[in-house]
């Protein structure tokens, strides 16, 4: 007769409170793509509560920023290169437009074509990236094409593939940095409220930090009294002089990208600068140490130094 063999098996416990169930995966979250249209407009690229999302086959949107290079050839072979050139960037962002109705489709798509092509005549508009964790980057773009829809669609969904062109293929901090100056006559505790000077009409050696990955071209505002400033740049070893008064009140602005100088009633001052040494310095990534010196300062002279840092990519 047939033997019967018994397999005995120890039950595996049920864990206090019932059985268990896999942890769900932390919601690793998304970039957030947003235009700001030249007139202000905000075009939300990501939010799925709108007629138009961006598609996740973006180009040339978070890399690092084109080059294009100049080389010698060299009599032992090969090149030696001259000069690296930092080109414009070109984006390709497909955007989905869809609605329940063509005319609702129709109305969307004359919305996103508006807030792009605007900037033919009203200048660039911000491309705005936005991380999960709320920071973002920015970058001046103009309409280059794509909003010509795509075979077989029209009816209640298209799709555009947008070019926008980056004359600075650089992007940018959305926040701006200003360091406030002031000749107080005696020195002062540092930002109590604007940073530490000596007491003499020299507004004082200090340090400005680049955290981009890239030179920052940045700007001063000057309220007189004032005769003249000079600026250094002393990593750099670059520096200029700005010689014209400035009467209390008066303001000046200084810009380095593009090189301008404007006085009171925005009248042009270009030609006050200690040309041809002169050089509308900017920061390099990093520690800069810079001093200022204004003559003719009072307790009422100001210099703010803005800037915006810069990053090879998103």
């Amino acid at each position: 007769m047939p033997v019967l063999v018994g397999t005995i098996t120890t039950p595996t416990p049920t864990p206090p409170g019932g059985p268990t169930t896999p942890a769900r995966p932390a919601d690793p979250g998304r970039p957030y793509l947003l235009w700001i249209a030249p007139d202000g407009t905000e075009v939300h690229l990501t939010s799925d509560d709108e007629l138009h999302f961006a598609l996740d086959d973006w180009s040339n949107v978070t890399g690092v920023a084109p080059v294009s290079i100049v080389a010698d050839p060299h009599p032992r072979g090969g090149s030696r290169v001259r000069h690296i050139q930092p080109q414009p960037r070109v984006m390709a962002i497909p955007v989905r437009v869809r609605a329940d109705t063509h005319m609702e489709l129709v109305q969307g798509w004359r919305f996103i074509g508006t807030k792009f092509a605007q900037t033919r005549r009203l200048g660039p508009g911000v491309l705005r990236l936005l991380r999960p964790d709320g920071t973002g980057r920015d970058i001046l773009a103009y309409y280059q094409a794509g909003m010509d829809g795509e075979p077989g669609q029209g009816h209640t969904w298209d799709t555009a593939v947008l070019s926008l062109y980056c004359e600075d293929p650089f992007w940018r901090s959305s926040q701006p940095v200003s360091l406030p100056y002031a000749y107080l006559g005696s020195a002062v505790s540092y930002l109590n409220p604007y940073l530490t000077v000596t007491p003499s009409n020299i507004l004082g050696s200090t340090t400005a930090v680049n955290d981009g990955d890239v030179e920052a071209w940045p700007e001063w505002e000057i309220t007189g009294p004032a005769t003249g400033l000079t600026a250094t740049n002393d990593t750099t070893g670059e520096a200029f002089t700005l010689t014209a008064t400035l009467t209390a009140g008066q303001v000046a602005r200084i810009t380095t990208d593009p090189p301008t100088v404007r006085g009171p009633g925005d009248a042009i001052w270009t030609d006050k600068l200690s040309w041809p040494g002169a050089v509308l310095w900017g920061l390099q990534p990093g520690r800069n140490d810079v001093t200022f010196s204004v003559a003719g300062a009072s307790s009422a002279t100001r210099l703010v130094l803005s800037y915006v840092p810069r990053y090879e990519t998103a």
